[in-house]
């Protein structure tokens, strides 16, 4: 018989322990992720600045932290791969693409978040 996972609260419980001990091995293990979150703490002030009002500081803010989102799906899929085994595989790189390639277009987005409210504040 399988053991009964736990609900209600303790389940929260649980689920808030794994994130931030995902949290944590992510600022160890993945270079990425350290310097992304080091531009969040720096942007993160100006995007206060920067916004002439709730939904725009929002935007700004919301870019950057959905790039740490695809920085830690990214480094998750490169995990799972890595776990696999280290021989090469063409569906195994395509995969590290495609998160690499996430990355990318999240911080390209991010980018362009910026440089749009900026322009706006600045014409």
């Amino acid at each position: 018989m399988a053991k009964r996972q736990p609900g209600g609260f303790q389940r929260i419980i649980n689920a808030t322990g794994y994130s931030i001990a995902g949290l944590k091995a992510a600022w160890r293990n993945e270079t990425a992720f350290r310097q992304e979150l080091l531009l969040l703490a720096v942007l993160l002030p100006a995007a206060l600045w920067l916004g002439s009002d709730m939904i725009q500081r929002m935007l700004l803010i919301g870019s950057l932290l959905l790039v740490l989102i695809v920085e830690l799906v990214n480094s998750a899929v490169e995990a799972a791969i890595d776990r696999i085994g280290p021989e090469r595989h063409a569906l195994s790189g395509r995969a590290k693409d495609f998160g690499s390639a996430a990355v990318m277009i999240s911080l390209v987005g991010a980018a362009l978040t910026w440089a749009a409210i900026a322009w706006e504040r600045f014409t």
